[in-house]
């Protein structure tokens, strides 16, 4: 539950192998430097992805809609149609305060 596999398989720099004693286990915790195959890797995250998209005018949203018209027994009734071509990812946006990484093994409290 929880369900991030990355821990057990070693992908992140700061996580361990999975199968490491308890003796060594409390010393490695202790320690912020585990960093094994990335020498330059820190446990903040400083980008993420956008989640909203620009649409052929320029446009920043999460989602975008047309009016259209419909007639049906001589009435005219608007409706919204989402729009799903031509819209372009926002793409990597710098976060203005560094986050900690989600899978960074740490607990982390102020005293």
């Amino acid at each position: 539950m929880g369900g991030s596999g990355s821990k057990s398989r070693g992908f992140w720099p700061f996580s361990g192998s999975g199968s490491v004693d308890d003796s060594t286990k409390d010393d490695n915790e202790q320690s912020l430097a585990r960093v094994r195959s990335f020498p330059g890797a820190t446990p903040f995250v400083f980008t993420r992805r956008g989640s909203m998209f620009f649409d052929e005018d320029g446009d920043l949203a999460h989602e975008f809609y047309e009016e259209t018209i419909v007639t049906k027994n001589g009435r005219k009734k608007a409706k919204l149609k989402r729009i799903y071509k031509n819209l372009t990812p926002q793409g990597i946006i710098k976060l203005e305060h560094p986050c900690i990484h989600v899978d960074f093994p740490v607990v982390l409290f102020e005293a």
